[in-house]
């Protein structure tokens, strides 16, 4: 561990569900020692959520809930007892790093706020993650990706013209604009006090990472007072590029074709007259124009190939194709599994588990998950213990006490 990047940084993290949980999985999986404070009486939702190792339900069985806490610690705590509180100030005070994103006022109910740490802690890096952020006139809504993607114009952007939004099928601000841009600020905060001695409160507002995704529509907007509508699959200024079925029940493949390069290859690999003979399609502006009738067409065509070697042989051909894989697809992914992607851990319940690795490789200083994901309150004693010194009878008394629950 003391060669991970993050090695040396703890965190104490009252983040659940989604965005929170992958910001600090991500420190996690480099090295910081994230400290996952939870309770037996509010359970972190994502525990009790699909798919269950085995189809068994369990607290401990989500693998949902593994992939996006793994490398962690979890403490279980009573923060309605005042010695629950106690015990979360002390954790504090010896960590760098304290993240929630939960509803402005929560973390104050509790008396963990920012303004109230910081008088024990003054270098603390504290984060909030909530939907609106921590001012103005919405910032108490409670909010999911599924609400985010909705009033940040994401979803209004996603699904067929013709049909009504369809959002983008799981909550994506949770899984991609909110964590990555959490886990940056954290360490730009991170450097910042290192430098200079000084910590600093970081106020998240969900929507405004996930807004970051829709630069083009914006633009479109403010330069042209054009307000962006859904597409489907297709680009807004090239064709072909899309969908197209293949051989077998709910097999795909996806091909963009905008160059007359790329055009000229695909033509030859599909080797079908009506592709180069009709007068409709010799041009980049005809192929656009009539993109719905070269959509048929080569929906026609591609049904009578298997997936996996025309996107080969079309990419051999200098065509962007490839096959649109299932989960049991992606699992078995050379490519992924040459990377290293797929990170396997025995789980004390679970078993044999698969884990996410990071998305990027960095030479010197690797991150990868190191431990599986916890078992609720796996980790109250062993951290009461080293981390605040408590005998092993201070530690039963507090749970006689109800204090670690």
């Amino acid at each position: 561990m003391s060669k991970f990047p993050l090695a040396g940084i703890t965190v104490a993290d009252f983040t659940w569900i989604g965005a929170g949980s992958y910001t600090t999985k991500i420190l996690a999986d480099f090295g910081a020692d994230v400290i996952k404070i939870e309770s037996t009486e509010r359970i972190d939702t994502l525990r009790d959520a699909k798919p269950f190792q085995g189809g068994i339900r369990g607290l401990n069985r989500s693998g949902y809930f593994a992939d996006r806490n793994s490398s962690k610690r979890s403490v279980t705590l009573n923060l309605k007892s005042e010695e629950g509180r106690k015990l979360a100030r002390e954790i504090i005070a010896k960590s760098d790093v304290v993240a929630n994103n939960f509803t402005p006022g929560t973390m104050e109910k509790f008396g963990l706020g920012y303004e109230a740490v910081r008088e024990f802690k003054k270098d603390l890096v504290y984060i909030s993650m909530s939907m609106h952020g921590q001012t103005g006139p919405e910032s108490k809504y409670l909010g999911y990706g599924l609400t985010m993607g909705a009033v940040t114009g994401l979803h209004h952007l996603c699904g067929r013209p013709e049909l009504d939004p369809a959002g983008t099928g799981t909550n994506f601000p949770d899984h991609v604009p909110n964590p990555a841009h959490s886990a940056f600020a954290i360490l730009a905060a991170l450097r910042h006090r290192r430098r200079t001695g000084v910590g600093q409160f970081i106020d998240v507002a969900q929507i405004e990472p996930t807004i970051a995704l829709l630069g083009p529509a914006v633009l479109n907007y403010t330069a042209n007072g054009v307000v962006a509508g859904r597409v489907g699959n297709q680009h807004i200024t090239a064709a072909p590029h899309g969908v197209y079925p293949t051989r077998g029940e709910d097999r795909w493949i996806a091909i963009s074709a905008p160059t007359e390069a790329a055009w000229s290859a695909l033509t030859k690999v599909l080797e079908h007259p009506a592709l180069g003979q009709d007068a409709r399609f010799r041009t980049s502006v005809g192929r656009w124009e009539h993109r719905e009738a070269l959509d048929a067409l080569l929906s026609t065509i591609t049904a009578g190939h298997d997936a996996e070697p025309l996107a080969m042989q079309l990419q051999h051909s200098g065509v962007a194709a490839a096959p649109v894989h299932d989960a049991a697809d992606v699992l078995r992914d050379p490519q992924l599994q040459a990377r290293g992607h797929w990170v396997y851990l025995e789980h004390p319940e679970m078993g044999r588990t698969v884990y996410n690795a990071l998305p990027f490789r960095m030479s010197r200083t690797p991150g990868y998950p190191n431990r599986p994901a916890p078992l609720l309150g796996e980790h109250t004693d062993e951290v009461l213990k080293s981390m605040l010194g408590l005998k092993p009878n201070e530690i039963e008394a507090l749970r006689s006490q109800g204090a670690l629950q």
